[in-house]
């Protein structure tokens, strides 16, 4: 009985596509091959089933590959797509739902926004180092609905300027009867470039890293 994929030396690996062509032709040839010696074979001395279950090893480890094949360049058509997307963004304002921002220097100032999906009473500013210490806090009142900017200076509540380094912003938000209202935290700047990291795409927004999924909108820039 004749092994064909013994016979066939390995697809060129140079690209997902050519490689799965390659392979398919090899099972099809390979299964025509198996049925036509199964119609043929011999009442009387019946194939091997050891052999014949070989075979279908075979045969089971190059359909296994096609698929991995497949996967592989859907993955690759995807990430391609995009991080073309991603490029297009740099030069571009965005908005992105992140809640840490980057202090470059110790005292300067940074900023977020933040979104309340209600009109509230009283909103929670918690600032809090990349230790997860709180560092500053700051309450306002009779918000409404929408967005709004918090500047932040940099300083401590003490008034102290704070080390270079990452902070994270925490919103709480309550209506008149004390229950909380929703919020998401944003970060916005310009976008300078984008890069693969860690498996994902980021983008570097301003002085601040953020992953490619969170953004929530862009615009042209401002013209200078």
């Amino acid at each position: 009985m004749t092994d064909y994929l013994s016979t066939q030396s390995a697809p060129t690996n140079t690209t997902a596509a050519a490689g799965s062509t390659g392979l398919a032709s090899t099972y099809e040839t390979f299964l025509s091959l198996l049925t036509a010696q199964i119609k043929n074979q011999d009442p009387l001395s019946p194939m091997d089933t050891t052999e014949w279950t070989n075979q279908l090893v075979q045969y089971t480890s190059v359909e296994q590959q096609l698929k991995s094949n497949e996967y592989l360049a859907l993955i690759a058509q995807q990430g391609g797509d995009s991080m073309t997307t991603a490029v297009n963004y740099i030069g571009k304002d965005v908005s992105a739902e992140h809640d840490t921002a980057t202090v470059t220097d110790s005292g300067a100032g940074t900023s977020w926004d933040y979104k309340l999906d209600g009109n509230v009473s009283n909103t929670l500013l918690v600032v809090k180092n990349s230790s997860g210490e709180i560092v500053y806090t700051k309450s306002n009142t009779g918000e409404s609905q929408g967005t709004h900017t918090f500047e932040w200076d940099g300083k401590g509540t003490n008034g102290k300027a704070m080390a270079a380094g990452d902070y994270t912003l925490s919103v709480t938000a309550t209506d008149a009867g004390g229950t909380e209202i929703g919020s998401t935290v944003m970060v916005r700047g310009t976008v300078k470039s984008a890069e693969y990291e860690g498996g994902e795409i980021i983008l570097t927004i301003g002085n601040n890293r953020v992953p490619f999924y969170k953004i929530l909108s862009v615009k042209a820039a401002a013209a200078a």
